[in-house]
């Protein structure tokens, strides 16, 4: 799906700060940041990546903060008033 047309769908551009123990030294903390477009307030897409992280990865998940902001919102699309032409 073009990246526009998913913006018109409701994907929002999302930010997700994961947090989780190095496996060698559980008591130490690293972050991972991941970002993709998905659907608020669900994160289907999120939560496939979390899930894959806890099944397949050694780290195990600390805590994870989540940003969503969409691009396109429905107030700052518009119909232009004029057009001007500079040459």
């Amino acid at each position: 799906m073009h990246i526009f047309e998913s913006q018109l769908r409701g994907y929002r551009l999302t930010t997700a700060e994961i947090l989780y123990h190095l496996p060698d030294h559980p008591a130490m903390l690293q972050t991972y940041i991941w970002q993709e477009f998905d659907i608020a307030p669900k994160f289907p897409i999120l939560h496939h990546f979390l899930d894959f992280w806890r099944d397949n990865l050694e780290g195990k998940l600390h805590s994870v903060r989540v940003a969503a902001r969409g691009l396109i919102c429905p107030a700052e699309l518009g119909h232009a008033g004029a057009e001007f032409t500079l040459h």
